[in-house]
């Protein structure tokens, strides 16, 4: 089959590799889309990838051509989305439910072979069927809004919050959308983007901007998303967040990014910053929200390109061109 690679940091092919075989409690998808992200940036700077060479693609979902011999739950022909995650059921965080945490994380596309690629393997367990109205080439948008999904779990919902977020990308045109869905009374949204910022406006924020000082918000918002990993806009953030409000670090960072924070005004005003990592008990909600129409993906993805240039759409990716990207064998 062909298969996109990683080789070494910085250097992505596509090849033909062996046909995947289904373990006992696997199935074999054909991939019908396969999402790109952040994360896959990562991967090709060497990091968060354990080992190179890899196939990247976390994000994908399709139709099932082979199971395992233990497999009763699912059926060649099944329409499926996979939740990437691979946790370990055995460290203490997944003792205690916390297993996008797990001290052995390991991730489908990350460390084990992914969805960039004809066919795909993965353990029956992190795969939901969906129903026959959904169009698999749509459905690699699953796992990000999974991702968005535990977020919002993180927040825990606050009715009548006023909410910035950084960031207009995918995620954070998420984030906007559970957002509104939340109780929300307010949703601003900043970007440096232009044509992201005007899509960000489609979808119904309350106000769209470059910069926080364009808003009349002087004494901050309840709550404030990162959805960047950028750290002038994470600082930026920081600062903006309204007394008794929370500050969710949802973009993903490099490693060495650092901000600094004000101790004083974290004990003084009651500030809360968390985070919100990956996908936990939310895949399985982000697949029904989807099949609800909660999101619109001619909206959400504005490029699909053949799996063979797989290496021009990270590099349109990391230009910072068009919204979702996906990848279709």
């Amino acid at each position: 089959m062909r298969a996109a690679i990683v080789e070494a940091p910085g250097k992505v092919s596509v090849t033909t590799v062996d046909d995947p075989t289904p373990g006992r409690r696997d199935v074999v998808v054909k991939v019908a889309s396969c999402g790109l992200c952040g994360t896959d940036l990562h991967i090709l700077q060497g990091e968060f990838a354990p080992t190179l060479p890899i196939v990247p693609g976390h994000e994908f979902a399709g139709e099932i051509v082979a199971v395992g011999t233990d497999v009763t739950e699912l059926a060649v022909g099944d329409k499926v989305a996979v939740d990437p995650s691979l946790h370990c059921h055995e460290c203490r965080y997944c003792r205690s439910g916390r297993g996008n945490l797990c001290d052995n994380w390991a991730a489908i596309g990350v460390t084990v072979p992914g969805g960039a690629a004809e066919f795909a393997v993965a353990p029956v367990a992190n795969c939901v069927k969906l129903p026959d109205h959904i169009d698999v080439t749509d459905a690699a948008l699953i796992e990000p809004l999974s991702c968005a999904v535990r977020g919002y779990d993180v927040l825990k919902g606050n009715l009548g919050a006023e909410v910035l977020i950084y960031g207009s990308g995918t995620m954070g045109l998420m984030m906007l959308e559970l957002a509104k869905r939340t109780g929300a009374a307010s949703v601003e949204v900043l970007d440096i983007n232009p044509q992201r910022l005007q899509t960000a406006t489609l979808l119904g924020c309350t106000g769209a901007a470059a910069r926080a000082e364009e808003f009349d918000r002087s004494g901050g918002w309840d709550v404030v998303i990162d959805a960047t990993g950028n750290a002038g806009a994470i600082q930026d953030g920081l600062g903006r967040v309204a007394k008794g409000g929370t500050f969710l670090q949802f973009g993903v960072a490099d490693y060495a990014t650092t901000a600094v924070i004000e101790p004083y005004r974290i004990y003084n005003q009651e500030i809360t910053i968390t985070g919100s990592m990956a996908v936990l008990h939310s895949y399985e909600r982000a697949a029904a929200l989807f099949a609800s129409g909660v999101l619109d993906p001619a909206v959400f993805i504005s490029d699909r390109l053949p799996l063979e240039q797989y290496p021009a759409a990270i590099d349109q990716f990391k230009a910072g061109v068009g919204r979702k990207i996906v990848v279709q064998p």
